[in-house]
This record gives structure tokens, sequence and C-alpha cells, in this order.
């Protein structure tokens, strides 16, 4: 028997873009936005460009590495939210560094329109990225690709537990 292919009751697309997340260190690309002009600027692009969300993470200033600062995420939010009418969605993955109480400090300061959360604990391998760095910027890269090595990334259940105490 054939079978009955269902068309979609609407024909829309939501596209949401991660501007920066918390993998890349910036040894590997010239092209990750860390300071939060640069991250509003370029979440401002891609609302330009179409998507309808864009998924935010924050970074030192002054270094990269990912950071859940929301003072950091109060500069770039701010903006997004004055020069388009894009859905704000802050990361709870924050980092593989973060403990789930960490990288619930953002949401819950912020209580943004969406939040993203991993449904389930994640094996980050992020190793391999240092085969393909010649010289590092900063002296935490190293370390935070190195430790994905023997890392489980708690999620779900660990993020519920801080979002509720």
């Amino acid at each position: 028997m054939p079978s009955k292919r269902r068309e979609p009751l609407l024909k829309k697309v939501i596209i949401n873009n991660a501007v920066t997340g918390s993998i890349h260190v910036p040894s590997l690309s010239p092209y990750l936005p860390i300071t939060p002009e640069q991250i509003a600027s370029e979440a401002i692009l891609a609302v330009e460009a179409g998507a309808a969300t864009v998924h935010l993470h924050a970074r030192d200033p002054q270094t990269g590495c990912p950071d859940m600062d929301p003072e950091v995420f109060r500069i770039f939010c701010r903006q997004v939210h004055e020069q388009s009418d894009a859905v704000i969605c802050i990361t709870t993955g924050g980092s593989i560094t973060m403990t789930p109480e960490e990288r619930m400090v953002a949401v819950s300061a912020m209580a943004p329109e969406l939040a993203s959360i991993n449904m389930g604990s994640i094996n980050f391998g992020l190793f391999p990225m240092m085969d393909r760095i010649k010289s590092y910027q900063y002296d935490w890269e190293r370390s935070y690709l190195e430790a994905s090595k023997d890392l489980v990334f708690k999620t779900l259940f660990m993020i519920r537990n801080a979002y509720l105490n």
C-alpha cells in the first residue's frame, strides 16, 4: 500500500542564528564575534538576512572566553532588541567548563523570550580542534579544548535543579 504523505499545514520556516556559541576558540577564526558590540552587530545582520531568532552566548570582551555575565548579555541584548524584531534566545549551554548553576545565571537575570536547553548530557570532544591551531591567542584556549577529552557536559535534570533552587 502506498504511503500517504501529509502536506504541512503551513509552509513557513523559522531561521535561528547562533551568532557565536561556546565551542570555538578565537584562535580558530578571526571572524568569531567576541565583544558585546560584535555580537550585537552579527545578530542584527543575521536578522536583516532573514533570521527570526538569535541564539546568544556571551564572551569575555578581553579574552574571548565564554562568559555568563548578565551585564555582558544586557549590552548586546539591548542593542538587538532596539534594532530588530528578533526573538532573543539566551543559552543555558554556557560552556563545557561551567556548572549548571553558572549556566543559568544570564537566563535568570534576563528572563528572555526564549532560552535553549540541551535535552541530555553530551560528550563534547573539542580536542581535535587543537590540531588546526598553530598558535593560541589566549592562555585559556588550549586547556579549554584539551579538557574536553574527559568531560561529560551535564544538562537537563541538572539545569532544572539549578533553576528551581
